[in-house]
This record gives C-alpha cells, structure tokens and sequence, in this order.
C-alpha cells in the first residue's frame, strides 16, 4: 500500500519560502504522479500542482503561479513543493497525494492516495 507523509510546513512571515516534503513509501515512485494540495479554514480543497512519474509539471492555481515549482527525486523516495514569496492567503494545510499512474497522455491522473497533510502558516 502506497503511504505518503508530507513534512517541512511550520510558520513563516511573508516574504519568506518554505519546501515541503512528501516522502513515498509502499510503491515505486516513478510509477506514480504526485499532486500537491491545499485546503484553508473554511475553504475548499484547492490543487496547487503535479508532478508526473519522470518530472513533468503542472501548476494549476493562478494564485501560487510564478512562487512555486515541485520536483522529485525518485531514489530518495521524495516530492518536494518549493514555495516563495509567501503571502497570508498561503496559509493552509498542504497535502500530497498519489495517482495511480505516472500521468495520462499530456495530463496529470487523478490522485487516490493521501498524506496526512502539513500546516503552513504565513503571518508577521
């Protein structure tokens, strides 16, 4: 069973960056897209982006497009989402999630499996 643990969120004053984590075990990573999600108080689950199995990138949310990028590395077993220039509207939990497949033709598959999530806050 494919188990996914995000780590590296915490609280950071805007401006600054984070890298959150999301470390892959149970499953081969590069058979596997990972998407990176967000979801604030009392708001919907937003996608952020995805990373197919051999590293080719999606961003979809118009807020976070030019402050982040995500990357793998599929001997480490690890995902990352790089975020800079973070601004109070980042504030969220962020989750990674896996697919089934490594991608769909030019598109990200959906994903099936979750992390837990980690919290990223952005305050001064």
């Amino acid at each position: 069973q494919l188990h996914l643990v995000e780590s590296g969120g915490g609280l950071v004053q805007p401006g600054e960056s984070l890298r959150l984590s999301c470390a892959i075990s149970g499953a081969t990573p590069s058979y596997h897209a990972i998407s990176w999600f967000r979801q604030a108080l009392g708001k919907e689950r937003e996608e952020v982006s995805c990373i197919g199995g051999a590293g080719t990138m999606w961003i979809y949310a118009d807020s976070v497009k030019g402050r982040v990028s995500t990357s793998r590395d599929n001997v480490k077993k690890m995902v990352y989402l790089q975020l800079d220039d973070l601004k109070p509207e980042d504030t969220a939990v962020y989750f990674c999630a896996a697919a089934s497949q490594a991608r769909i033709g030019s598109t990200c598959p959906r994903p099936v499996f979750w992390g837990q999530g980690t919290q990223v806050t952005v305050s001064s």
